[in-house]
């Protein structure tokens, strides 16, 4: 006789959040398994017939569905505690699907088959770092412990040196580090600043490497018992480091540290977070720290702490002038760049030297602009510039939607009829300057560059001198130490304040203070040439003389008064139609829709700044509230086929 024996499997169900772009939920999937495991584990899981990534974050009761089971539990250290913490927090604070944000904490495919560098023993190399100046010992004893703190260094005074001097403290106390840079190619110039100080635990993690580097550059920060340094743009932040002490974002004003794509989050947002969850150290440095960064240091007593003396060659000197671009007689022998400039590119290239001249490629806007005076309109709403749109022959501006049909033919303020509509972008600048310079080494950067001549890939070519001159746009303005630089030329230095956004003269103060930040840095006395409408231009003389409070002052009262950031939170709606009318009439009804809300100010609809988008008219919302929980409430509401943006770096 047979004995039916009953065998009783006892089973186990997770929480996972998955890495997929098509699973759109805000809640974590179900998974089933035989094996008891950890929070933290990294598997695989079946999702809509194909294999995803995903962790574990929690357990939970067996559920009234039927459960698929976990396909592959990876034989890796679980997920740091902060990381997990971390995505909750980012879940809460931009609201996106949870296979979005796994999508930033994760490589997009694990294998156990990649060999990692075994542990290392942590050795500092002080033979090539300069000594610090009075400055930067003050600066190091006043960052002591965890929080956050301000670095507003001057341009060569030397703060990649405090970084420094702060991670051998952090590294000795056994924690590890990130260091963020707004782009790559800043990215290879702080890695290797790093990488001659402590060698082989600095770790490189960006998106322009292989899958099978940034898959290996993340398994060795995950798996790593030794302290590491992790180097590069916004998305090393998301490295699963267990015991992280600090984190440095440079040049922390950077519109490139705000993620475009889902879950659309500002780096120094999640960095303060991560640095709470860690109890870590935070440093922001930037020569000329964002508005709304500045802003909250005060109101929220955070230590600001000033640089000011140059790290090298304290006395050395630039020399600046100002061209008026309304006075021609100063571009004989150009219409583009001034006899001025050429001849101090002439200097430069006899002597060996560099020359680096700056344009800023979005300067292509249709405004409308006198050539004599430089006048432009203003929206009397917001104060934005209004854009001219020739297919209905009208003005309008793309922050609130007022709009007039009287396009001015002369200037109401000199009478003049030298109305402009057009700009010059840098491939004709390089054109200009191979038929003014025919034997110079010329190269041109900018985000048109395939990756083989990008800045990261050519950046020891750069350094050497070999390129004789640097024509390119603001990524050429970012941090750069060129030592055998001695000219820079601003072809337009007004071309940012002609951008209908709150920014433009933020962003205008930024760049010119960058780029003329890449002379004067201690290595050889340089020139720079500026090119302006408005040589009288109070924002232009801060820039020059390196006046931030002057320029903060005048900003932060103007952001009061048309209710920007920081005093009101932001949120960008936009729709895509297939023609202008259908748009239209969308932001009305969704702004009508809000409207019942309390405590929103809706602006528009108005045609975005980009308002034709792969053959789709593209309109927005802007929705402001000193209470952001309203913003995240009007989210919830929007109908389909509309995108938000919430805290936009503008309003473009």
């Amino acid at each position: 006789m047979l004995l039916e024996v009953e065998y009783n499997y006892i089973m186990f169900y997770y929480l996972v959040w998955v890495r997929s772009n098509r699973y759109h939920s805000r809640d974590p999937l179900t998974y089933s398994s035989e094996s008891k495991l950890l929070d933290g584990s990294i598997v695989k899981v079946e999702l809509q017939n194909m294999y995803v990534l995903g962790f574990i974050v929690g357990s939970t009761t067996k559920p009234s569905f039927k459960t698929k089971p976990i396909s592959h539990v990876y034989n890796l250290p679980v997920l740091p505690n902060t990381t997990i913490q971390l995505a909750s927090w980012l879940k809460e604070y931009y609201p996106a699907p949870i296979g979005a944000i796994t999508q930033q904490l994760m490589p997009a495919n694990l294998t156990n088959k990649l060999e990692l560098q075994s542990s290392i023993k942590l050795e500092i190399s002080a033979k090539e770092l300069p000594p610090l100046n009075s400055e930067q010992k003050a600066a190091i004893k006043k960052m002591k412990g965890a929080g956050t703190y301000l670095l507003h260094g001057r341009t060569g005074t030397g703060k990649t040196r405090v970084y420094i001097e702060s991670a051998i403290e952090t590294l000795k106390s056994g924690k590890s580090v990130i260091i963020l840079s707004p782009e790559i190619g800043l990215s290879s110039q702080l890695f290797n600043n790093f990488h001659d100080v402590f060698g082989k635990i600095v770790l490189s993690i960006h998106s322009k490497q292989t899958p099978k580097e940034r898959q290996r550059a993340w398994l060795q920060a995950l798996s790593s018992d030794q302290p590491l340094i992790v180097v590069g743009p916004r998305s090393a932040l998301f490295s699963p480091l267990k015991n992280l002490g600090l984190i440095v974002i440079d040049e922390v004003h950077d519109s490139a540290y705000k993620q475009e794509q889902m879950p659309h989050y500002q780096t120094v947002r999640v960095a303060s977070a991560l640095a709470m969850l860690a109890k870590a150290k935070l440093i922001l440095g930037s020569a000329t720290p964002s508005i709304s960064d500045y802003f909250l240091a005060n109101a929220k007593s955070r230590p600001i702490i000033e640089l000011q003396t140059l790290a090298k060659n304290p006395s050395s000197r630039s020399d600046i002038r100002i061209i008026d671009l309304k006075d021609r007689d100063h571009f004989i022998h150009s219409h583009i760049l001034s006899n001025e400039l050429i001849e101090s590119i002439k200097q430069s290239l006899s002597n060996k030297e560099q020359s680096l001249i700056f344009l800023n490629r979005r300067g292509t806007s249709r405004l409308i602009l006198c050539e004599k005076c430089g006048w432009e309109d203003l929206c009397p709403n917001c104060n934005l510039p209004i854009i001219y749109h020739g297919d209905l022959h009208q003005l309008r501006c793309h922050g609130c939607g007022y709009y007039d049909r009287s396009v001015p033919s002369i200037c109401p303020n000199c009478d003049s009829d030298s109305i402009l509509y057009t700009t010059v972008g840098t491939k004709a600048v390089v054109d200009e300057v191979h038929k003014l310079f025919v034997n110079a080494n010329v190269r041109r950067f900018d985000t048109d560059n395939p990756k083989a001549d990008s800045i990261s890939e050519q950046y020891k070519l750069i350094v050497s001198g070999e390129v004789n001159i640097l024509i390119g746009t603001q990524q050429l303005a970012k941090g750069f130490d060129l030592p055998k630089l001695s000219t820079v030329g601003v072809l337009q230095a007004d071309t940012n304040l002609y951008l209908p956004d709150y920014t433009s003269e933020e962003r205008s103060f930024q760049l010119i203070t960058q780029v003329l930040g890449r002379i004067n840095r201690g290595h050889i006395n340089g020139r720079a040439i500026i090119q302006t409408y408005h040589p009288r231009s109070q924002l232009l003389k801060a820039a020059m003389e390196q006046d931030y409070k002057s320029f903060y002052n005048k900003e932060i009262a103007d952001r009061n008064q048309f209710k920007f950031p920081p005093f009101y939170n932001l949120l960008k709606l936009t729709c895509r139609r297939s023609n202008a009318k259908s748009a239209e009439l969308a932001g009305d009804k969704l702004k009508a829709s809000l409207s019942k809300m309390q405590g929103l100010h809706i602006e528009g609809p108005a045609p975005s700044f980009h308002e034709r988008q792969q053959g789709k008219y593209q309109w927005q919302l802007v929705v402001k509230s000193t209470n952001r929980q309203k913003l995240i409430q009007a989210i919830g509401l929007l109908p389909s086929g509309w995108s938000y943006d919430i805290d936009p770096v503008d309003l473009l």
